[in-house]
């Protein structure tokens, strides 16, 4: 049976990385896009991807469930366009809720952005902004950091959410000046914000690495997933062990009522036949179409009333 965990109100936020949420058309953006289409290699049709519409919003209904409340706001890496999400919120048992769309198209060549959706009952977007992230090699490009600031519904104050998706290990050790640059510009963010009197600031994203890399220090935010990580819980998986690359930091001021966790989805976990326990569902085990979401977990955020 599982924990039934109550939120009892606050604010509920939601990141996950949906691998290749792609939408099934080629619109002429690229090989990801022409393979992720319903005449491209993976037969991306719209069956498959209403199917995994479906699931998306089944987890964030699920959620409810679990924490008294739908989340405030889900965070999302690996979107292709704003039209995936407003398919999302407009076409699955999330249509008649209140979610609203925030999307920029950013750099990366494979076309996959960071966007998120918003609960504009509890909710005011105030301003958003796509964050490019400068790198030393300049023709490697990568996704923006996307900033959103935010007004409470109840009046009870402002604050701000940087989404990040830093760049992959891809590569090996050439990879790393390229996260790093991902972290000094998120720092940068994080202390403008700061500096701007946002006593209230919130990153989350696929970080691409454990939460014990020592630059995470150079951000001005506490590091919820380090304890996450002690206890060996993870979002990714690979060959029978968990890792934990999606993370949460905070400030401050929100540190004292702030919560990080990693639910077990039960419709989000397969089987491993390979080195037992269980692995995320994924969408494609390698070009065979399973029918999954995703080989990430998502990871929750709930920032307790003061």
């Amino acid at each position: 049976m599982r924990r039934l965990y109550i939120a009892t109100a606050g604010i509920v936020i939601m990141f996950w990385n949906l691998e290749n949420f792609f939408d099934y058309h080629d619109g002429g953006g690229g090989a990801a896009d022409t393979e992720f289409s319903a005449k491209g290699e993976r037969h991306w049709t719209a069956k498959r991807f209403f199917r995994k519409c479906d699931a998306v919003a089944k987890t964030i209904l699920w959620s409810s469930g679990e924490y008294g409340q739908l989340p405030d706001i889900v965070a999302f890496a690996e979107v292709e366009n704003a039209w995936a999400l407003r398919k999302l919120t407009g076409s699955t048992a999330l249509e008649k809720l209140d979610y609203k769309v925030v999307h920029y198209d950013s750099p990366d060549p494979r076309g996959i952005d960071v966007g998120l959706i918003y609960n504009s009952k509890t909710l005011q977007l105030l301003r958003s902004k796509p964050c490019r992230v400068a790198l030393s090699d300049s023709s490697f490009r990568t996704r923006d950091i996307l900033l959103a600031e935010f007004a409470r519904r109840d009046s009870s104050g402002c604050f701000a959410v940087l989404v990040n998706h830093h760049p992959s290990k891809y590569g090996g050790a050439a990879s790393e000046p390229r996260r790093e640059a991902a972290v000094r510009r998120l720092a940068f963010l994080a202390d403008s914000l700061r500096q701007a009197g946002y006593a209230e600031v919130v990153a989350c994203g696929d970080f691409n690495d454990t939460p014990d890399r020592p630059i995470y220090g150079i951000i001005p935010l506490n590091n919820l997933a380090e304890e996450s990580s002690r206890r060996g819980e993870g979002t990714i998986y690979f060959e029978g062990r968990w890792e934990l690359i999606d993370m949460f930091f905070v400030s401050d001021s929100l540190l004292p009522r702030s919560e990080m966790r990693i639910p077990r989805i039960p419709f989000l976990l397969v089987r491993d036949r390979t080195y037992g326990g269980e692995k995320p569902f994924r969408t494609y085990s390698g070009p065979r179409y399973t029918g999954g979401v995703s080989d990430h977990r998502p990871i929750f955020l709930h920032l307790r009333p003061e």
